[in-house]
């Protein structure tokens, strides 16, 4: 095929993708690469150098230079209809089937993700394209083996798409001899290919931005928004955007990150899991700071609390939708009692976060929308959001940096994590990036908190078990073998392939014993993969 001057792929391209990725849709990606790709770099090289400060004993606050937007009289730009009422949000990967079950769930939206749920073979990631192409013009179809078949209802959710983060690369994609980024590439293919028609169905097009950790790196998305938006000829503020603020430094920023995309906002969601894994990772050297387990880290401890509740206070303040983020629980359909108890549980999540302010929610199964809409039509009403809740309260770095519970470890929860990180690096090593994993639906957010909780118990003088045993390197690999022959027989009865699962416990042993802690897991394993 004739690729753009400049432009080089390094895998295989069948008939069916060249339908992705034409040279039309491949020189937007050019241009957006060569005008941006450089400020990209230059924010994650601010990170490093932020991280050393942080290691060497900065705290964050608030940003001196940006005073004037918190304290400033502004609002987002108006939503469009499609995105005014959005209750319930069901996520998953860019996979047929999911898609389909995800367009029916009769949730108001659906986030469809190229990114933590998703493991990036090119295979996923130009299938995922194709995906989305068909079923944004309603072509979707799927059969799975027993020949049942899955088609589109007539009412379907909003799309929202999420691309890939400002740190991972799209390897297969090289623009002058470059890295592309894979947020860049993403976003470009899935614009430049169905804008217009989202636009004629009157519902888009729409994003979640993922891992920002400052108002600049918003800056760069809202720049990139404008100059697509110029490339098609459409109109400014088409795009809207919503960013899931799941890192503790965007934290001290979500006033001016909605500053930032305000002709292009849609909003804020509290991203728990990647967040507590953000909090680990941004203070992995402070010796006062050492997390319980994992279990014991819920949205109802202070610091996770008020992290949401600014949230909120910051979104309608700005009139904008704050929308809560995923309860991992997902039914269980041979255990009634297990199952019950799991219900209850994501009743009580959403029973909270509408109490709380919040538009709206994230569920992970279509069979949890019914009960997440319910909660929130019992403090919503017909209303399609609750702007009007203005919470009072102050919060700043006291509240957000306030990291407690530090006990309960167990041994339990450390072999947890060793098994839950293992199962779903495994998992993810042959492609699938979304698993079921003892009655949770997982993603790269939770093997991201293991491997780091792993990291910090054997390295901060706090990580003791409740027996007064410490965690150490030692402890860790005797428990790896163990936790993985757990794995291979809970994989193996379920009927599936356990080639992968050796080398994952190989790359979490790794990963959560390195000397210098590993930024992203992900990295890594990208590089290792196909």
């Amino acid at each position: 095929m004739n690729l753009p001057v400049g432009v080089q792929i390094n895998a295989p391209i069948s008939h069916e993708y060249a339908q992705i990725l034409t040279p039309e849709a491949l020189a937007l990606v050019a241009r957006l690469h060569r005008a941006f790709e450089p400020r990209r770099q230059e924010l994650l090289k601010k990170r490093i150098e932020r991280q050393a400060r942080i290691d060497a004993g900065e705290m964050p606050d608030f940003l001196p230079e940006t005073k004037h937007i918190r304290e400033g009289d502004w609002k987002i730009a108006p939503l469009p209809k499609a995105l005014e009422r959005r209750r319930t949000e069901i996520t998953g990967p860019v996979e047929a089937k999911m898609i389909i079950n995800a367009f029916n769930s009769g949730a108001d939206s659906y986030m469809t993700d190229f990114e933590d749920s998703n493991s990036p073979k090119w295979e996923n990631q130009i299938q995922g394209q194709i995906n989305l192409y068909k079923a944004i013009r309603r072509e979707l179809s799927f059969k799975n083996e027993a020949g049942k078949e899955y088609k589109l209802n007539d009412k379907i959710a909003t799309l929202q798409i999420r691309p890939r983060g400002w740190h991972l690369d799209e390897k297969h994609v090289l623009v002058d001899g470059q890295r592309v980024s894979g947020g860049i590439f993403d976003f470009a293919l899935v614009f430049f290919h169905n804008a217009r028609e989202q636009i004629a169905r009157g519902a888009g097009p729409f994003y979640y931005l993922p891992k920002m950790e400052s108002h600049l790196e918003a800056r760069l998305w809202n720049d990139i928004f404008v100059m697509a938006q110029n490339e098609l000829g459409l109109p400014q503020g088409t795009i809207k955007a919503t960013v899931l603020v799941e890192t503790i430094l965007a934290t001290f920023e979500m006033e001016e990150i909605l500053y930032e995309l305000r002709e292009h906002s849609a909003g804020l969601n509290a991203g728990r899991w990647d967040y507590i894994f953000s909090c680990i990772k941004k203070f992995k050297r402070n010796k006062n700071f050492c997390l319980a387990n994992r279990s014991a880290i819920t949205m109802e401890v202070p610091f996770m609390r008020s992290y949401a509740l600014a949230l909120v206070k910051a979104c309608h303040k700005r009139g904008a939708p704050a929308i809560g983020g995923m309860s991992a629980l997902i039914p269980i359909k041979n255990d009634p009692v297990a199952n019950e108890k799991a219900l209850a549980g994501i009743r009580h999540d959403k029973t909270r976060d509408a109490n709380d302010g919040f538009d709206g929610g994230w569920v992970a199964h279509p069979g949890l929308v019914a009960i997440a809409a319910e909660e929130f039509q019992k403090v919503l009403g017909d209303r399609p959001n609750q702007w009007e809740k203005q919470r009072e309260e102050t919060f700043g770095p006291s509240d957000w940096l306030n990291f407690q519970p530090e006990q309960p470890i167990t041994e339990a929860g450390v072999r947890n994590n060793i098994n839950v990180g293992i199962h779903y690096l495994g998992s993810w090593l042959a492609g699938n990036g979304c698993v079921p994993i003892h009655n949770l639906m997982e993603d790269a957010a939770t093997a991201e908190i293991a491997r780091s909780q792993v990291w910090q118990w054997v390295v901060s003088p706090k990580g003791k078990l409740d027996d007064g045993r410490k965690v150490t390197a030692d402890m860790v690999r005797t428990m790896i073998p163990e936790e993985l022959a757990k794995v291979k027989a809970t994989v193996s009865a379920q009927g599936e392939d356990t080639a992968t699962y050796d080398q994952a416990a190989k790359i979490f042993e790794e990963m959560s014993l390195a000397d210098n802690y590993p930024e992203f897991l992900t990295l890594p394993l990208y590089e290792a993969m196909d």
